[in-house]
């Protein structure tokens, strides 16, 4: 079995959370590949900045979860919960998403949104700010 390793953000402002939605139409929290002798907090980070140009830190862990993508594929999610440190309104979309933006929680319901990611954006929110 391969496995690959996946580092999300759930990037909150106020009651608003980060999404990049992808070619196949679902909503996803921004994040990507581990790279090879790169930490997870950092991973995140330089994710979050290259899918939607925001600035942020890695403030906690959120969830950790797996799934098999297709057959003979399983991705270890981990989601962290990130603090943006610099300007919200410098968001733009990268060429691996369709859109990127923030979302009203009480709309999530309303997305195609996979259930691993609602998950992790309900068990940070319960958290608080």
């Amino acid at each position: 079995m391969r496995w690959v390793v996946s580092v999300k953000g759930v990037v909150r402002d106020g009651s608003r959370v980060l999404l990049a939605k992808n070619d196949r139409g679902e909503w996803e929290l921004p994040g990507g590949q581990l790279e090879d002798g790169e930490q997870p907090d950092r991973c995140v980070v330089r994710e979050v900045a290259e899918e939607s140009g925001l600035t942020v830190e890695a403030t906690g862990l959120v969830d950790t979860y797996s799934f098999e993508v297709v057959p003979g594929t399983t991705v270890l999610i981990i989601t962290f919960r990130c603090r943006i440190t610099g300007d919200p309104a410098a968001i733009r979309v990268s060429s691996e998403h369709r859109e990127v933006r923030f979302v009203e929680l009480a709309e999530l319901d309303q997305l195609s949104l996979p259930e691993g990611y609602r998950s992790s954006i309900e068990r940070d929110a319960a958290r608080g700010n």
